[in-house]
């Protein structure tokens, strides 16, 4: 059926309206973007060198005003659709009280704000027995995770300096490099063809594919840890495998990018594992309270390693944003205290916050089981990579994870997002039977893609 209806329906031109609004947001980014052309064409501007090809409309701008026009329910971006628990809330209430958090609304230190640095050195202590960190050297705060990657790699990376990214990869680390004058090096997860048996087999490192893109001039490896977009956790047998070829390079860095370390479905079976537990001296462990606290806009995230790791970070940090907010900071501080508490019936609010995810990831892996796909079922974080090999489309001058990602905007009223856009040029085959769907939405979100989907593929 989904092969039937994909070849007859792929060509049309959607008959849906458009809102004015919609209508709008996409004349305004076009127009701004035409604008700033005529504007470079007719005076002597130019970006900078480093920034070429880095000031073309994302992924994200295309997809996002697609939905809105099309009146799509949105399962591409990921960030969460509700509000912090409560707890989160009254801590960040709390936090510009000045009755009760002290020089709150003044600037931190650099560093980072003492009363979050200690509560994650405590966190963290507890779960690498092998260190006991010292939350005044060894923690480094930013405005959000993002923010201290571009610290990470503008301290660690220059002109000629390569880094090497483990592609599917989010899109924001080769642009970062980029920025810092570095290059980007790409080793694929190669897929298996296991699908069925989830995101952790379903994609393979090559450890010697990985050792052979190691060169004098690689400074950085990038890890992600569950993997965004794929769902992937690396199990302790590649990280190992990982460690022993870094080991062999003292000037190369592991900065491991693990935001989504407390969503986890089957830790008993498949636990987070984290790269400094077992390469501590040449790893730089990032995360952030957006995706634990379903925060994303509070931008609090934050650096964990070697001192010398983690001044690098300050060393940027100072001369950019100075310091990371100190409210929010604060916030942040007495909430990761609280969740270590029983939550609604959990042992912890992280329990809680797992089972939530476990219950809407099989709100969508219904609903894509029903559309003819093949949900590749991610032990970790919140996306499902569904492979679409039997859906039939056209030929199109497009990849056909994007133009397939179009229609299924347009004609079925849902939005994914083409992997592609987590690929190298090199490598966009490998997304072509792909979509990327995020379930950090809404029960009443999911339950009308669900209702869409299974509308229009079981007519």
């Amino acid at each position: 059926m989904l092969l039937l209806l994909l070849a007859c329906f792929a060509r049309r031109t959607s008959s849906l309206t458009r809102p004015c609004s919609a209508r709008l947001q996409r004349s305004a980014l076009l127009s701004s973007t035409a604008t700033a052309d005529e504007a470079a064409s007719s005076t002597n501007f130019r970006l900078a060198a480093r920034l070429q090809g880095l000031d073309k409309p994302t992924v994200w701008q295309e997809f996002s005003p697609l939905a809105v026009e099309h009146q799509a329910v949105n399962l591409g971006q990921g960030f969460p659709d509700w509000d912090p628990p409560l707890f989160v809330q009254q801590a960040m209430r709390n936090a510009i009280d000045p009755a009760q958090a002290r020089h709150a609304n003044q600037y931190a230190r650099p560093n980072a704000h003492l009363p979050l640095a200690t509560v994650l050195a405590e966190d963290y202590s507890s779960r690498w027995p092998q260190v006991d960190l010292n939350p005044a050297t060894q923690v480094a705060t930013a405005v959000g995770c993002t923010n201290v990657l571009y610290c990470t790699l503008q301290a660690l990376v220059g002109v000629g300096d390569q880094v090497i990214l483990l592609e599917p990869a989010f899109d924001i680390y080769a642009s970062q490099v980029r920025m810092a004058g570095g290059t980007p090096v790409y080793v694929p997860l190669r897929p298996t063809g296991h699908v069925h048996e989830g995101a952790s087999q379903a994609f393979s490192l090559d450890l010697n594919e990985l050792e052979a893109a190691v060169t004098p001039n690689t400074k950085v490896l990038i890890l992600n840890t569950p993997h965004n977009p794929t769902g992937k956790i690396f199990s302790r047998d590649e990280l190992e495998g990982i460690a022993a070829i870094v080991q062999k390079h003292p000037q190369l860095t592991i900065i491991s990018d693990e935001v989504y370390e407390h969503i986890l479905f089957d830790p008993a079976h498949e636990p987070h594992i984290s790269m400094a537990t077992i390469l501590f001296d040449q790893t730089l462990t990032l995360s952030s309270s957006g995706k634990t606290f379903s925060c994303t806009g509070w931008k609090v995230g934050w650096a964990v390693g070697p001192p010398h790791l983690v001044q690098a970070v300050v060393a940027v940090q100072q001369w950019v944003n100075f310091s990371a907010p100190t409210p929010n900071q604060d916030a942040i501080a007495q909430a990761l205290v609280e969740a270590r508490q029983p939550f609604q019936g959990y042992d912890s609010y992280y329990a809680y916050l797992a089972d939530e995810y476990l219950r809407k990831r099989g709100i969508l892996v219904e609903a894509l089981e029903a559309a003819g796909m093949t949900p590749i079922v991610p032990p970790g974080g919140f996306f499902i990579m569904a492979d679409t090999i039997t859906a039939a489309m056209p030929t199109n001058p497009m990849p056909r994870d994007w133009a397939l990602s179009r229609w299924l905007t347009k004609e079925v009223g849902v939005t994914a997002i083409p992997p592609s856009a987590f690929y190298s040029e090199e490598n966009v085959p490998l997304a072509q039977n792909l979509l990327r769907f995020a379930f950090c939405k809404g029960d009443d979100t999911l339950r009308e893609a669900q209702t869409r989907l299974a509308t229009y593929f079981q007519r």
